[in-house]
C-alpha cells in the first residue's frame, strides 16, 4: 500500500513538473523578447533539449541575421539537427553556416561536420551506396580544402573506412553470381572488382572465385567452347597460384588443374 502510494505520488508530481515545464516553454515562444529566446535557447541546448532549442533557435535565424550573435545562433542551430540524428537536414546547416560565415572561428569545424553528416548517413554495405560516394567527395573536399586542419587524420580515416565499405560490396555482388551458378556473370563480376579495387583484402577470394567460375563454365559448356574455356581456366589458375602460392585453396585449385589438364 505505502509502495502503491509513493509510486502514484511520484507520477503526480512528474505530471505537474510537464506540465509547467510546458507552460513555460509555452511562455517563451509566445514571447517578444528576442534576448531572452536566446537565453532560453541556449539553455535548452546546454540541458541537451535540441527539439524545442531548434524551435527557439529557427526563429532566431532572421531576428539575429547580420549580427555577431547569428553565427552562435546558425552554429548550434546545426548542432540541434545533428544530435537528434537527421544528418541531412543536420549537413544542410553545416553547408550553410560555412557559405554564410567564412570567417568564422567555426567554419572549419562545419566544413568537416558537412563532410561527417554524409558519412553517418552512409548505409550498410548491402544498401545502395549513394549516401557513401557522396561522404567520400566531401572529405576529399575538406582535405583539399583545409590542408592545415587538425582534422585531416581523421578525414583519412574515414576515407579507408568508406572505401572498405564499397570494397565489400563490390566483393559480394560479385560472389552472388558465383552463389546463383551464374559463372559467365560471375567471372565478368569478378573481374570488375578487381579491376576497380586491385588492393582489396579479399583479392585472393575473387581470384579463386574466378577459378572455380571459369572451371565450372568450361566442364558444362558445348564441345566447341571447352577447349578455349579450359584454357581460360589454366590461366586463371597460374593467376591464383603467382600471386598467393601458399593460398588457402591451394588443394582444390590443384585438383581443378590435374582435372582441366586431363581434360585438354
Amino acid at each position: 500500500m505505502f509502495k502503491n502510494g509513493v509510486h502514484k505520488a511520484l507520477i503526480a508530481v512528474s505530471l505537474i513538473l510537464l506540465v509547467s515545464a510546458c507552460s513555460e516553454y509555452q511562455k517563451i515562444l509566445k514571447s517578444s523578447d528576442y534576448d531572452f529566446k536566446y537565453e532560453k535557447a541556449m539553455e535548452y541546448y546546454d540541458a541537451e533539449d535540441y527539439i524545442r532549442a531548434s524551435s527557439l533557435l529557427e526563429e532566431l535565424l532572421s531576428v539575429y541575421k547580420g549580427t555577431e550573435t547569428a553565427e552562435e545562433v546558425h552554429y548550434r542551430y546545426a548542432y540541434t539537427y545533428y544530435y537528434q540524428k537527421d544528418y541531412i537536414m543536420a549537413g544542410y546547416y553545416f553547408r550553410m553556416f560555412v557559405s554564410n560565415f567564412p570567417a568564422s572561428k567555426y567554419t572549419d569545424e562545419c566544413a568537416f561536420m558537412n563532410a561527417y553528416c554524409y558519412y553517418k548517413s552512409s548505409p550498410s554495405p548491402s544498401l545502395d551506396q549513394t549516401n557513401t560516394l557522396r561522404a567520400l567527395d566531401e572529405l576529399q573536399i575538406f582535405i583539399n580544402r583545409h590542408p592545415g586542419s587538425p582534422r585531416i587524420e581523421e578525414c583519412n580515416k574515414l576515407i579507408d573506412e568508406l572505401n572498405d565499405k564499397l570494397v565489400e560490396k563490390s566483393f559480394n555482388g560479385a560472389k552472388l553470381y558465383y552463389d546463383l551458378g551464374e559463372y559467365k556473370a560471375s567471372i565478368t563480376a569478378l573481374n570488375n572488382s578487381l579491376q576497380e579495387y586491385p588492393d582489396t583484402k579479399y583479392r585472393e577470394e575473387l581470384l579463386y572465385l574466378i577459378l572455380r567460375s571459369s572451371y565450372e563454365l568450361a566442364k558444362n559448356s558445348v564441345p566447341e567452347k571447352m577447349r578455349e574455356r579450359y584454357e581460360k581456366t589454366t590461366e586463371a589458375y597460374y593467376k591464383l597460384i603467382d600471386e598467393f602460392p601458399e593460398t588457402e585453396h591451394l588443394r582444390e585449385a590443384e585438383r581443378i588443374f590435374e582435372d582441366v589438364q586431363k581434360a585438354l
